[in-house]
């Protein structure tokens, strides 16, 4: 499971070349573990043999430089192939963020403008080994690195107000340093039976994660005269062990397609904090405000699928997802331990019926889970670089939802899909002062939430195939009232509405001189639970690449939100007041790259028909 920006690094390593397609499976089965939709990445399979490659090199101008290069190697001999890959980043980044804190009891506002600027450099190496063992078998083994070591020093300068008079202002400073590495191993077995087309895979993974960090923040009261400051020594640790089994099988007789597998994990993660305050310029160790924190979890999960096609018309798949949880939390401060344990059944149903080779009709219901991260467990109260602080909250339960939607498809190009989405409890971040600190922490809402999806897709192809547009619309409506009322929340919206969409649209080989255009614009709210959008995100990106076959090289460049930097921008409804937080990151520049390629880089598809990808109406 990867996050958005450990994705775009995944992304980075592999060879454009050997990238066959990116399918986003709405409506995902029971086989996978994701809570919403499941991105899924299929390569191209090299058969060629010998040795060959590609070398990247990119520089990006957004307010400060950063550099990117990458490089891959395959080779392949027989049964055996090896592949090698592996990056550097260096970067300078500055954000830029806004808060207004109003409480109502006091009728209190605070103004902070905070600006940082971060500074990383982090390597990364992979090494894939795979053995044919024969036309059915294989053998391989996975091996990950990836270090970031990063600095970042933060200017936060804020003001305070009593019913609109000012009151008192501070600078905060914070300054932080750290490296967190990561490790990785998959040792993984395929038998895959091509003629009667049963697979069978098995994956043993391990993985660590350490991270050292030094940071300190010192707090300067500029109207009554008050210097103080904290120090915080972390180093976590995380460990994850897991088994995978996945079993496919069609049966010929009666057409139904069985699905079965399941998973077992172990997770062992701590988050050591010691706490030092600031007196007469030295540090003095607090182990009142220190404190160890432990997460174990065993999580295991079992699913089936079963799936058929009636009369050459209606495909169907039903399936059944079951996992169970058992989690021990620990903190010494308080000398606090807690353990709970449950089970979860997550079933999904997909029907869907073809009218004619234009026109089909799908159909689809699952149930699913969201549980808290690890860390929004730990209780820690940690400052923030803006002169509030965080804090986990070792009370919080998961999230169940449940899903259901109808899609329509025509002309093989034409996509209209409506979902309606339900929950009566959620966990979202709210806020509390205690001691003149304003406190962000997650908390578990009551209340029913109702979302009414609408979307429209379509993709063209013109111009004898060299111009790809692709659309796509989407409205939502959404009743917060009961959540509103339940949890206090006067101010709030009980209904609203988010519009979105996105349009990507390319060209290939320009005057049929090898170069190729690609356009893409996308819009989004931020509506979500509590917190609400006081303007829409807009994203977009322009690029031009040119390839000179006979060198094997490539060179693009890539604009990148040129007309208006990337902002996040949203108020945070909660008992005690409103929160707005408004962010601009920085994702605004140019990016040139240059690739090289050596040797053969012939691929050939390496694809699997299954209902869910073909079948399913799955993008």
């Amino acid at each position: 499971v990867f996050s958005g920006k450990e994705l775009k690094e995944y992304l980075k390593t592999i060879p454009a070349d050997n990238l066959m397609k990116i399918e986003v499976i709405t409506n995902p089965s029971a086989r996978y573990e994701s809570a919403g939709s499941v991105i899924n990445i299929v390569l191209k399979k090299l058969e060629n043999e010998g040795l060959k490659g590609s070398l990247s090199v990119s520089n990006t101008q957004n307010r400060k430089n950063s550099q990117y290069s990458n490089f891959n190697v395959n080779y392949h001999k027989k049964y055996f192939t090896q592949t090698l890959t592996g990056g550097y980043n260096s970067g300078d980044y500055v954000y830029k963020n806004t808060n207004e804190n109003y409480i109502y009891a006091n009728k209190s506002l605070t103004n902070i403008k905070t600006e940082s600027n971060d500074n990383g450099k982090s390597p990364s190496f992979s090494s894939t080994s795979e053995f044919e063992l024969d036309s059915k078998n294989n053998l391989g083994v996975i091996l990950e690195y990836f270090q970031y070591k990063y600095k970042n020093n933060a200017i936060a300068n804020g003001e305070n107000y009593l019913d609109q008079v000012f009151n008192n202002a501070y600078e905060q400073s914070q300054n932080n340093t750290g490296n967190h590495q990561n490790i990785g191993t998959n040792l993984f077995y395929k038998y895959y039976d091509k003629v009667k087309n049963k697979i069978f895979d098995v994956n043993l993974g391990v993985n660590y994660y350490g991270n050292n960090s030094d940071s300190e923040f010192i707090l300067n009261q500029q109207i009554t005269p008050t210097l103080s400051g904290s120090k915080i020594l972390g180093e976590n640790f995380n460990r994850n062990y897991y088994l995978k089994l996945d079993y496919t099988q069609p049966f010929e007789k009666s057409g139904i397609n069985l699905e079965i597998g399941g998973k077992i994990d172990f997770k062992n993660n701590s988050i050591p904090n010691d706490y030092y305050n600031l007196s007469t310029n030295n540090w003095f160790y607090d182990n009142s405000r220190s404190n160890q924190f432990q997460y174990l979890e065993n999580l295991n999960s079992a699913y089936t699928n079963l799936s058929k096609t009636f009369f050459k018309k209606l495909e169907t798949r039903i399936g059944l997802r079951y996992e169970y949880i058992n989690y021990k939390i620990r903190q010494n401060v308080g000398n606090i331990e807690k353990t709970n344990s449950y089970g979860t059944w997550l079933p999904d149903i997909l029907l869907k019926y073809v009218f004619t080779e234009n026109f089909n009709l799908s159909t689809f219901y699952n149930r699913g889970i969201w549980r808290p991260y690890y860390s929004e467990f730990n209780p820690f109260l940690m400052p923030n670089n803006n002169g509030t602080y965080s804090q986990g909250n070792m009370d919080l339960q998961p999230n169940p939802s449940n899903r259901l939607g109808l899609k329509f498809g025509f002309y093989k190009k034409y996509y209209i899909s409506t979902s309606y989405w339900f929950s009566n409890q959620d966990y979202w971040n709210t806020f509390y002062v205690v001691d003149g600190k304003t406190v962000n922490i997650p908390t578990n809402f009551d209340g029913s939430v109702k979302k009414y999806n609408i979307n429209f897709n379509t993709n063209q192809t013109l111009l004898k195939n060299k111009l790809n547009v692709n659309l796509n619309l989407m409205y939502s409506y959404t009743d917060n009232s009961d959540f509103n009322k339940r949890n206090n929340l006067v101010n709030a919206k009980n209904y609203f509405s988010n519009v979105g969409g996105s349009t990507n649209i390319s060209y290939t080989n320009l005057f049929n001189k090898n170069i190729n255009l690609n356009a893409w614009v996308g819009v989004y709210n931020q509506n979500n639970g509590n917190s609400f959008a006081n303007r829409a995100m807009v994203y977009h990106n322009f690029s031009a690449t040119k390839i000179f076959p006979k060198l094997q090289l490539e060179t693009s460049l890539n604009f990148n939100n040129i007309f208006m930097a990337p902002n996040y921008d949203s108020t945070t409804f909660t008992e005690i007041g409103t929160f707005r937080n408004s962010n601009i990151w920085d994702g605004r520049g140019v990016t040139l790259t240059l690739v090289k390629r050596f040797g053969n880089q012939k691929v050939k598809e390496n694809s699997k028909t299954n209902v869910e990808k073909d079948s399913g109406g799955s993008k």
